[in-house]
């Protein structure tokens, strides 16, 4: 049987093989191709960084999980052994040489070897009711499932990368935000000061603007430790190998248009999760016809030469055996292959039913994510940018208090936070949906006209 072909779509994700954010535009299409699995990255911005240097984009990042990923690797071990017990089973029985030496070593007449009689016969079994094809079939079969099973592996282990990789990059933003912000509070601080020292505030706002900047410094110094973190977890996706990466580029701000949530439900057979279990059923039925025919009993032949020491002749000896199908005909084996058989069936509609409920779930959670990303970015970003702007001035020029700036300071930063993490989501939960229907969401939407940066 023919596996199909499953393409795991970063393209949501495609957060990147891009340049720096600030950096010119252009066009980058790359294609990460192994075994079954393609992965395609596109994105906007050009000047993507060759491996080795101190930047990492999200196609380098995916090619070094599918070269170096262990996990992987062993798979790729599990299907050869497969294979290697389909051809076993295929082969057929070895014939058996029988040596055989009758009336010596007695009495009288039969003293030593003169009344011996040897044969020497070779015997060979034959297996009736197609049981070798039959075993074939069930181990091929066996080793389609590896194969499966492999493709699911694999798109696991890219979807969690790329995911990783999405994390990598968020973090890595929020640390630019954090330090942002502790300049600003620093600035804030500077501004303060000379304020007091003219008379013009009262020394306690000096000691609030002291305060925020050490809380500023703080949150910096805990989204670096955990931009470490999350760098770590990344790169044990495809372990020792290029280590040496200062950061990851790619773009996050690009939101694509989401294709109608019927298109994506119909999606559901392309998930090899659901598509395996076509091939699960075969292997079972093909079980099921190898139980029936193990109650067919094997015919044993046997020829040979036998030897007549006291009259010095030979003769030939012929044989045949065949078992009597009295009490064994396989019953119990062929109950359970019909009971696994009937088990499958049941398996089949249960994993359908768990990835339609995961695929109603996620794609909530991706309009979800769309929506709030938008509504930040179009809406609520805007205003708490503006307020900020208005506060700041406001406050330089006497007409607003500290606690009015400082108020719109971290109002300002709060939202960058919540659209920061609003993105991330986003892209994280699409990357989950591309795994779930093994295709990328752009070639669902009539309106996406272009590759999705995450920025």
């Amino acid at each position: 049987m023919r596996i199909g072909r499953f393409v795991l779509p970063v393209f949501l994700v495609v957060v990147v093989a891009s340049s720096a954010w600030s950096q010119g535009t252009g066009a980058f299409e790359t294609t990460i191709s192994e075994t079954e699995t393609e992965v395609s990255v596109s994105t906007k911005p050009s000047a993507v960084p060759e491996p080795g240097t101190e930047v990492l984009t999200l196609a380098e990042a995916l090619s070094l999980a599918l070269k170096h990923n262990q996990t992987l690797s062993a798979f790729d071990e599990e299907i050869r052994a497969r294979d290697a017990a389909a051809l076993q089973v295929g082969l057929l029985s070895n014939p058996v040489l029988g040596v055989e030496m009758e009336n010596f070593a007695g009495k009288d007449a039969l003293q030593g070897f003169d009344g011996a009689e040897t044969t020497i016969a070779l015997s060979q079994l034959v297996e009736l009711g197609g049981k070798r094809l039959k075993r074939r079939q069930v181990a091929t079969l066996e080793k389609d499932l590896a194969d499966w099973d492999y493709q699911s592996k694999k798109l696991d282990v890219l979807t969690a990368t790329a995911i990783s990789f999405i994390q990598v990059l968020a973090v890595q933003e929020q640390v630019a935000q954090n330090e942002q912000l502790a300049l600003l509070a620093e600035q804030t601080l500077g501004a303060v000061a000379a304020r007091v020292e003219a008379g013009k505030v009262p020394p306690l706002e000096q000691t609030r603007a002291t305060v925020e900047l050490a809380s500023a410094r703080t949150a910096a110094d805990k989204a670096r430790r955990e931009l470490a973190a999350s760098r770590h977890r990344l790169v044990a996706f495809w372990g020792r190998e290029r280590t040496d990466f200062r950061q990851v580029v790619g773009d996050l701000t690009t939101l694509a248009p989401l294709p109608a949530e019927e298109t994506i439900l119909g999606l559901l057979g392309n998930n090899p999760d659901v598509a395996r279990w076509g091939t699960e059923l075969e292997q079972r039925e093909a079980a099921l016809n190898l139980a029936r025919a193990q109650a067919v009993p094997n015919l044993t032949f046997s020829l040979g030469v036998r030897n007549l020491r006291e009259s010095d002749n030979n003769a030939l000896v012929a044989g045949i055996e065949l078992p009597l199908p009295f009490f064994d005909r396989n019953q119990g084996g062929v109950g359970e292959a019909r009971a696994n058989l009937k088990k499958a069936r049941h398996e089949r509609l249960a994993a359908e039913t768990e990835t339609l409920t995961g695929l109603a779930e996620t794609w909530q959670s991706l309009s979800t994510a769309h929506f709030e990303s938008t509504t930040l970015r179009d809406e609520i970003l805007p205003g708490a940018q503006s307020a900020f702007e208005i506060a700041e001035l406001g406050y330089r020029e006497g007409k607003f208090d500290f606690l009015v700036m400082l108020d719109a300071q971290r109002t300002l930063f709060e939202v960058k936070g919540q659209y920061l993490q609003a993105l991330a989501t986003y892209h994280q939960t699409r990357t989950e949906m591309e795994r779930l229907i093994g295709a990328p969401l752009d070639k669902l939407s009539e309106t996406a006209t272009q590759p999705i940066d995450l920025r």
